[in-house]
């Protein structure tokens, strides 16, 4: 009867990792792929966790305000109760995923004990950077370095342009750079790769995206399985390889219901890994 169970308790769980992966090529270029919880915020940040689970990615950045779980109405962020964070924590370690970042949102900056407080609350939850568009500062730049959390200059297509990131990030350490947003940088008109070369040793993550103009999504486009839109990611991977960058790539989607993404993501994930494999070589 034991095996019986145990036979039953393995075919539902190999039933919940749907997308097997061989992410070794990338880990060994130093390049973690993870997904923006945005990407599915239809959904709980719970349910999120499980549907990252099932496609074989090990990282997310949460995002403040996602409902934590279904039935409950406690949201993700620094106002979570320590009961509701240890719950996540409970959550993520089952699932195999870690949370590596917490964006899109403002640092508290007026004074250097409110943003001490957020620091400290990073620290606690394991987060690596925090993804913004608050102005860096030498007091940010400080908390930075001393609590091991780096700070991530967010473009939106109106905002926070490379050379901007460059001006804000002189006489910084190498702890604040960008979170290079590959598809609004097509928004704004720019050419992905060529705003990668200007940020050369200042990109700390990615929101990785393949995007293309339909005139309806966002901006105008619309994302695409990565290799099948307009942004080049083959040569943007080949430029982030040549750059050594080592870091998070986040997939992010601004569209799509569940089944659609759940369609889409594999497609992504499996493009990057065949890269990657090739750019290990």
């Amino acid at each position: 009867m034991k095996k019986v169970i145990l036979c039953m308790a393995a075919v539902a769980l190999s039933g919940l990792l749907v997308h097997a992966r061989n992410d070794a090529a990338a880990e060994q270029l130093g390049w973690k792929l993870g997904s923006q919880a945005y990407t599915f915020r239809a959904l709980s940040f719970f349910e999120t966790v499980d549907k990252l689970h099932e496609l074989g990615i090990k990282y997310v950045e949460m995002y403040p305000g996602q409902a934590l779980k279904p039935g409950v109405k406690a949201k993700t962020g620094p106002t979570m109760t320590e009961a509701e964070t240890a719950d996540m924590q409970a959550k993520l370690q089952a699932a195999g995923v870690k949370v590596v970042s917490f964006g899109v949102a403002p640092i508290p900056d007026k004074t250097e004990t409110e943003a001490r407080r957020r620091f400290a609350w990073g620290k606690k939850l394991g987060i690596e950077t925090f993804v913004t568009e608050t102005v860096p500062t030498p007091m940010l730049d400080k908390l930075s370095q001393e609590y091991g959390i780096k700070i991530a200059l967010h473009n939106h297509p109106k905002t926070w342009p490379s050379e901007q990131v460059l001006t804000a990030c002189a006489g910084l350490s190498k702890n604040v750079g960008s979170c290079s947003d590959t598809g609004h940088w097509k928004r704004a008109g720019h050419v992905p790769v060529e705003q990668l070369k200007k940020l050369e040793g200042r990109i700390i993550e990615l929101h990785f995206k393949d995007v293309a103009a339909d005139g309806k999504g966002k901006g105008g486009y619309t994302d695409r399985p990565w290799g099948t839109g307009e942004g080049n990611v083959k040569a943007m991977l080949a430029e982030l390889k040549r750059q050594g960058f080592k870091g998070h790539f986040q997939i992010e989607y601004e569209h799509g219901t569940v089944p659609e993404l759940m369609r889409d993501l594999p497609l992504c994930i499996e493009y990057f890994d065949k890269e990657a494999a090739e750019l290990a070589k």
